[in-house]
C-alpha cells in the first residue's frame, strides 16, 4: 500500500454490503485527537489510487494548522470497493496513461477488463463478449442489442441485497424512479446519444455528430457510445453501492465512535460518488449522535436535488436527504464546478429522466448532479464564490454551496476536471466548515 504523509493517518475498509474491517474500525478510537477528517474516494479502482489521492488532499493540512497548537488533527481514508476507466485522466496522477483527446477508442483495456471482473464476481465470461464486442465493433443492429443485455446483466443486483435500496436519490425508496433508462430502452439510440454527449465534451474535437450519426451513415463510430454506456451502468453500480457503504457502513461507524470517543469532532469529505457516500452516512447515524461537526462534498456525482424537502418538478416528493443536513453539527458544504464535464454532460443524460432538443447541457435542468451546480431546491442555501468563502467563513449550519471553478478546472475529456480537486484552497474550505484552528 503506498504511504500517506501525514500522521496519525488511519484507513477503513467496507466491503460492499457496508460490512467494515472490525479491527480497522476499533483503531479509530484510539487516535488521541481533536478532530477527525474522514475522506471518501470516488471511482478508484484500486486502494493504491485511492491512497495516492489521500496522500495529495492532505498534504497541505499540516501547514494550514502551523498556528493551532490546540488542534490535534487525525486523517482517515475510506476504501470501498469501486473502479475508474483507466482511460479517463487524473490531473497530477496519470496524466501519461490517459490517451489524448481524439485518439480514445472503445476497446477495453486489460486493467479495465480486470476491473470490472473484480467489481462484478462470477461476470467474467459477461466481461470477456463485452470487450470482444467493443473490439470487434459490428455495424449491426443485432450487435448493439445484445451488447445492452450483456450491460444489464453486468451491473443487476439481486433484490434480495442491500445495494437494491440506495440507486435513487429521492426518498420515495423507489429506486426504478431514479434507474436510467440507459438500461432498457433502444441500445443503438442510446449509444448514439451517448456518442453525441462525447464530441460535446470535446472527446472528439471537430466532429459533426448530427451528420456523423445520421441513420445509414454506419455504425462504427457509434461504438464510442457503447463504451461509454458500459461506463455509465458501472457508474450506476458504484452509485447503488456509495448509498448503501454509507448508510449501513459508516453511519454505524460513527455512532460507535460517538460512544468511544465522544469528544472527538468528525469531519466528512467526499469526492464523486465518495461524496454521496458520506452523504448517506447521514441517514445511518444513530438517533442522538452529533459528533459530525461538516461534511465537505467535492464534486458530488449524485443528484443536485438529494437535500430537497420538496422537488421543483414534484413537489409531494423530496430527496433522499431531506433534512439530513440537520444529522450534522454545523454546515453541509458542496464545492462544484462548471468545468466538470462527466457531471455537466455526461451525468443528466445516463439519468435520462429529461429530454431536450437544444444540446445535452440543457438535460440538467431536472436530474443534473450537485458537482455541477451546488445544492439546490433547499431554502437559505447561500452560494459564494471560493474566494468569497476563504475570505469570510462558511456558514456554521445548513446547507452551502462554493463555486470552485477557480480552481477544479483541469482535465481532459470525458470527465474534464472532474478529478481536479488536490487544492490547498480546498483543503481550508474543509478546515473553515469544520471550524478547525483559526
Amino acid at each position: 500500500m503506498a504511504d500517506v504523509g501525514v500522521r496519525p493517518y488511519r484507513e477503513i475498509t467496507f466491503d460492499a454490503d457496508g460490512d467494515v474491517d472490525a479491527r480497522q474500525r476499533d483503531r479509530l478510537a484510539e487516535l488521541d485527537v481533536t478532530d477527525l477528517v474522514m475522506f471518501a474516494h470516488g471511482w478508484n479502482s484500486d486502494r493504491s489510487v485511492a491512497t495516492r489521492l489521500y496522500d495529495r488532499f492532505y498534504a497541505p493540512f499540516p501547514g494550514l494548522l502551523a498556528d493551532s497548537p490546540g488542534v490535534r488533527l487525525g486523517y482517515a481514508g475510506i476504501v470501498w470497493p469501486s473502479m475508474r476507466f483507466t482511460d479517463e485522466p487524473i490531473p497530477d496522477f496519470e496524466p501519461r496513461t490517459a490517451a489524448p483527446a481524439g485518439d480514445l477508442g472503445p476497446g477495453l483495456d486489460e486493467r479495465t477488463q480486470q476491473s470490472l471482473a473484480e467489481l462484478f464476481p462470477g461476470r467474467e465470461a459477461v466481461v470477456e463478449r463485452l470487450a470482444q464486442l467493443l473490439d470487434e465493433q459490428p455495424e449491426e443492429r443485432a450487435a448493439f442489442d445484445e451488447f445492452g443485455l450483456l450491460v444489464r446483466k453486468l451491473i443487476e443486483t439481486p433484490t434480495d441485497r442491500p445495494a437494491s435500496l440506495y440507486g435513487s436519490d429521492m426518498e420515495s425508496g423507489d429506486a426504478s424512479r431514479n434507474e436510467p433508462t440507459m438500461l432498457y430502452e433502444d441500445t443503438l439510440t442510446v449509444c448514439r446519444d451517448f456518442t453525441q454527449a462525447l464530441a460535446e465534451t470535446g472527446t472528439e474535437p471537430g466532429q459533426e455528430p448530427e451528420r456523423s450519426l445520421a441513420l445509414g451513415g454506419g455504425l462504427k463510430k457509434v461504438w464510442n457510445g457503447a463504451k461509454e454506456l458500459l461506463r455509465q451502468a458501472t457508474y450506476y453500480a458504484m452509485k447503488r453501492r456509495a448509498g448503501t457503504v454509507g448508510h449501513l457502513g459508516l453511519g454505524p461507524v460513527l455512532g460507535q465512535l460517538a460512544r468511544s470517543s465522544p469528544s472527538v469532532r468528525v469531519h466528512l469529505v467526499g469526492h464523486s460518488q465518495g461524496a454521496r457516500l458520506v452523504a448517506f452516512a447521514l441517514r445511518g447515524l444513530p438517533d442522538g449522535v452529533r459528533n459530525v461537526k461538516s461534511v465537505t462534498l467535492l464534486q458530488g456525482a449524485f443528484s443536485h436535488y438529494a437535500f430537497a424537502g420538496r422537488l421543483p418538478h414534484s413537489t409531494r416528493n423530496g430527496g433522499a436527504l431531506r433534512d439530513a443536513q440537520q444529522r450534522v453539527d454545523g454546515p453541509v458544504v458542496a464545492c462544484y464546478s462548471h468545468h466538470d464535464t462527466a457531471l455537466g454532460v455526461i451525468y443528466p443524460l445516463a439519468s435520462r429522466l429529461a429530454r431536450d432538443s437544444t444540446g445535452m447541457v440543457s438535460l440538467g435542468a431536472e436530474w443534473g448532479a450537485m458537482g455541477f451546480d451546488g445544492i439546490q431546491a433547499v431554502l437559505d442555501t447561500p452560494v459564494f464564490t471560493l474566494n468569497q468563502a476563504l475570505r469570510d467563513g462558511i456558514p456554521g449550519s445548513g446547507c452551502v454551496n462554493v463555486d470552485a471553478a477557480s480552481v477544479v478546472r483541469r482535465g481532459g475529456p470525458p470527465s474534464g476536471a472532474h478529478s481536479d480537486i488536490c487544492h490547498e484552497e480546498l483543503a481550508r474550505v474543509v478546515l473553515a466548515a469544520g471550524r478547525i484552528g483559526g
